[in-house]
């Protein structure tokens, strides 16, 4: 069994939320995992990378179909240890609620335009946390658990441990601007860490088989016969031994052989799907994309600054709505921050993959120029009177 006396000293604080509410019948956590699937940033993670962007293809793995495999897996881990099964889902749902369009390539192509402006790097894991307290609900975040958010802000996968013991403190939030060196309060979040490694591992192989990228190449032997071959095994072989090899001394991982695998299976991934010549494409296509949008959403912002009459001489959806994001979330920026110079960086951490691409088009569609001619009977049918 696992030790939770020192949890039980902050049990209190774990339930603690920003503004206070009297909770109801769903309990805590629970709420908390209804607040994320009603939310905007919930809703748009079906149309946001994982790794592979394929709009047009129903069995490729998006990221709220990873959230939905993290919440699945750690609420699986959780039962058997009996851990909150609850507090492990409402942190799995939440946890990419501040990723990227476009994956980890557009996350490395936001960061870089973040540090470029002297804003710092730009981190999903902080952003997710960004995003549960200000961001969503129009600037009123969602209200979330201190455990949620703890787990949220400390949940990244990409750091393969095999082992991590909860800290069991409560984190000033307002100080964090890195996910460096960050651990859980508890073993929920423990246990939704590890569960998003696994939930990547074996659906990236799977997904990168699908799509022919990495052309005929076998899993490394020491991961099919410690692992698997499917990613229904390796999700079950991982689960059982992190299960398996919980203990109130050393909190939650991998067995030493297994992670010798994991460890051997994260290196196969990124050496032959991660660092792969299609990601690469899309690192070079994604970076104009993002850059064409965020520079566009500056020139208009520099130039008309609140002026609705601006916006709408502009004559594209873009600028449209942008302008009635702004109209709300301006005075919350300069409540809360002092300041609107992440405005536009959050506004497109936010886009979905394919609302970037329609802004694309919005920009460099000149559309609305042919307006007039359009009306004009001359203009419409000058082939026939010439």
């Amino acid at each position: 069994m696992l030790d939770r006396r020192n949890e039980e000293l902050i049990a209190e604080s774990l339930k603690k939320r920003e503004r206070e509410r009297e909770e109801d019948v769903r309990g805590a956590f629970y709420r908390d995992t209804t607040a994320i699937i009603h939310s905007s940033p919930f809703r748009r993670l079906k149309h946001k990378t994982q790794v592979f962007f394929a709009p047009s293809n129903d069995h490729i793995c998006t990221r709220m179909e990873h959230v939905l495999h993290v919440a699945s897996i750690a609420s699986t881990i959780c039962r058997p240890l009996g851990l909150d099964t609850e507090l492990a889902w409402a942190i799995g749902m939440g946890h990419d609620l501040g990723h990227t369009p476009f994956g980890h390539v557009g996350e490395r192509i936001i960061s870089s335009i973040s540090q470029e402006r002297g804003i710092g790097a730009f981190e999903h894991e902080i952003n997710s946390l960004r995003v549960v307290d200000f961001l969503a609900d129009n600037g009123k975040g969602l209200n979330l658990t201190y455990a949620v958010r703890d787990g949220i802000v400390s949940h990244n996968g990409e750091a393969l441990r095999v082992r991590i013991k909860p800290t069991f403190e409560i984190k000033d939030f307002a100080s964090i601007d890195s996910r460096k060196g960050l651990l859980p309060a508890t073993y929920e979040g423990a246990v939704v860490r590890f569960s998003d490694s696994i939930a990547y591992l074996g659906r990236d192989f799977e997904d990168a088989s699908r799509l022919g990228i990495l052309k005929g190449k076998q899993l490394p032997e020491i991961v099919s016969s410690r692992l698997g071959t499917t990613n229904g095994e390796i999700i079950n072989s991982l689960v059982n031994d992190i299960i398996a090899s919980a203990s109130k001394e050393e909190g939650i991982g991998f067995s030493d052989r297994i992670f010798e695998a994991v460890e051997a299976f994260g290196a196969f991934n990124y050496e032959n799907i991660y660092r792969s010549s299609i990601l690469n494409g899309y690192t070079r296509y994604f970076t104009r994309l993002i850059k064409l949008i965020t520079s566009y959403l500056e020139e208009i912002y520099s130039s008309y600054g609140l002026d609705r009459s601006g916006y709408d001489s502009e004559r594209n959806m873009l600028a449209a709505g942008f302008f009635n994001h702004i109209r709300d979330m301006h005075p919350l920026y300069i409540a809360r921050e002092g300041s609107d110079r992440r405005m536009i960086v959050d506004y497109v951490a936010g886009m979905t993959d394919t609302f970037c691409l329609d802004c694309a088009n919005e920009i460099l569609k000149p559309e609305h120029l042919n307006d007039e001619i359009e009306m004009s009977q001359t203009g419409k049918w000058f082939d026939a009177l010439v």
